[in-house]
């Protein structure tokens, strides 16, 4: 099968579906400037690709720019990718992943504004990597993080830099790598459920500026956890320097 390539611009409903039968066999790649896009990408397979370099080892990021997004997204299979930057306020992202070494890296509000994203991610595998970052020291001031995950030694690398924050954890699974980086914020939450031996555990909440209005700033950890071998560090402090 061919490789496929996708551009997208200006408003736009899409939606996509990819059915693979051996590893690097399908790839999206999206330039997408506009408001209220809503997108829809399902692929099947090994090795599907979504932005990131592309299979001749060209650089071809997933790029998506605008105002009240909607992105759903499911990657079903294994040694998929997702990579890519955003900048979008007042939208949704609904990210789910099944297999095992996937691999998603996604940047929202690394240049430009990411205000009030609600994103809910489901991963279903073993040895899968996140690496998520939201505000970047950009303008970017609510994030609504829900994360599900059922599997095994996968890695979890999320620094979270807006004025408030909810992240909401649920981990079911042995040998899980989680390290988070919550800071700037008035407003930080996380709530972290974990169920599975030899978990490995590392939280910096760093509260810093009140957003306007608020004068006052709180850094609240909640968790629950259910693990032998089990190592956790956590540093909290009221500083929006980093640890």
């Amino acid at each position: 099968m061919k490789h496929k390539i996708l551009g997208l611009s200006l408003l736009c409903m899409f939606s996509f579906n990819a059915i693979a039968q051996a590893t690097d066999d399908n790839e999206i790649n999206i330039d997408q400037t506009g408001d209220t896009l809503t997108l829809f990408i399902d692929q099947y397979g090994y090795g599907n690709k979504i932005g990131l370099d592309d299979f001749s080892s060209s650089s071809s990021p997933m790029s998506v720019t605008g105002t009240s997004l909607n992105i759903n997204i499911d990657q079903v299979g294994n040694e998929n990718l997702l990579f890519g930057t955003i900048a979008a306020d007042s939208s949704t992202y609904n990210l789910l992943f099944t297999g095992d070494s996937n691999s998603w890296d996604w940047n929202i509000g690394y240049i430009g504004s990411s205000d009030a994203s609600a994103i809910d991610v489901d991963i279903t595998g073993d040895s899968n990597v996140m690496d998520f970052d939201q505000g970047y020291n950009a303008s970017a001031e609510r994030l609504d993080l829900d994360l599900t995950v059922l599997g095994n030694t996968n890695i979890f690398d999320v620094d979270i830099d807006v004025d408030d924050a909810i992240w909401n954890v649920d981990v079911t699974g042995a040998s899980n790598n989680i390290n988070t980086m919550q800071k700037d914020g008035g407003e930080q939450e996380i709530n972290l459920t974990l169920s599975g031996d030899s978990a490995d555990i590392d939280i910096n909440q760093l509260s810093g500026t009140c957003a306007t209005g608020i004068t006052t700033c709180n850094g609240i950890i909640t968790l629950d956890v259910t693990s032998d071998n089990a190592t956790i560090q956590i540093n909290q402090k009221d500083s929006s320097g980093d640890s």
